[in-house]
């Protein structure tokens, strides 16, 4: 049983045919190819969209039994003010994501950048709610600046460890520490600071890579000791490996994959890893 699991952000890019994937493979295929590669995905497709019952069982019948989705709270949900008035809502939404079954990872809500502190009361009793009527795992990502702030943090890390609730920590500093002009019109991801702690038996972290390989790598290095630590205590971590260009996301997950081996971490192997190359295809000019 493992307790630590790579992946990426999605499965459904096309731009992966002919790399990450085969080339010439349809969408239909896409997950059962990811899961193949991969051990784990966030589902950011229900932060939009609410998939029903029949979805989420193909996709847990698509996968490998060690495999993990780890669905997006519905931003209709959670970026619409106050998170009490949506409790009903997001209670449903709980109750639907256990059609996973044991694929069901941790379900993570992220709250919009106007949500502040000003809020800590909504957002208490919310979450006390919430994790009394939910036997699933739940983390929170935070994007208000305030929230960065020692009193608040603390108020906010205490409240999470006494429910059981992960804290999501992203880490986006690859792409605003590199001067790198290509990527400056990319930067998608807040640039807020990073506070690796962990407030329950799991953790999720969003790492958002250089698509310049050798540019993450002390960051990568930073990550390698935090874990160290946390995978010794058992906790179980979820690391997401997103890249401002989609098609670099999967080969920065293997490196950073390569890296942690090298420094003997108890981590188990990518499925990727040991998959064949498929021959190349001989054309009648070959």
């Amino acid at each position: 049983m493992t307790n630590f699991y790579l992946g990426c952000a999605v499965w459904a890019f096309q731009g992966w045919s002919g790399d990450f994937y085969p080339r010439g493979s349809r969408s239909t295929e896409y997950l059962n190819l990811y899961s193949d590669r991969l051990l784990t995905v966030e589902v950011n497709s229900t932060f939009y969209v609410i998939p029903d019952r029949q979805t989420l069982e193909r996709w847990a019948a698509s996968t490998p039994n060690n495999f993990r989705f780890c669905p997006k709270y519905p931003k209709q949900l959670s970026h619409n003010g106050l998170l009490l008035p949506f409790l009903e809502q997001g209670q449903n939404f709980l109750k639907l994501m256990a059609a996973l079954g044991d694929r069901l990872g941790v379900i993570f809500m992220q709250l919009p950048p106007s949500y502040s502190p000003q809020n800590f009361d909504d957002l208490s009793q919310f979450l006390t709610a919430i994790a009394s009527n939910s036997p699933h795992r739940l983390a929170l990502e935070i994007r208000h600046r305030d929230w960065f702030e020692l009193i608040h943090s603390d108020r906010l890390n205490g409240l999470l460890s006494s429910l059981g609730i992960g804290r999501v920590l992203l880490d986006s500093r690859p792409i605003y520490d590199a001067a790198s002009p290509p990527i400056t019109q990319q930067r998608r991801k807040p640039n807020l600071p990073l506070q690796p702690v962990v407030t329950a038996p799991f953790s999720i972290v969003r790492f958002v890579s250089h698509p310049q390989a050798d540019l993450n790598f002390k960051f990568w290095q930073e990550w390698t000791g935090y874990l160290q630590e946390w995978l010794a205590k058992g906790t179980e971590v979820y690391f997401f490996v997103h890249c401002p260009i989609e098609e670099r996301s999967p080969h920065n997950a293997k490196n950073f994959q390569e890296i942690l081996e090298k420094a003997n971490l108890a981590i188990p192997p990518l499925p990727w890893q040991s998959l064949t190359p498929p021959p190349q295809q001989l054309t009648l000019w070959s």
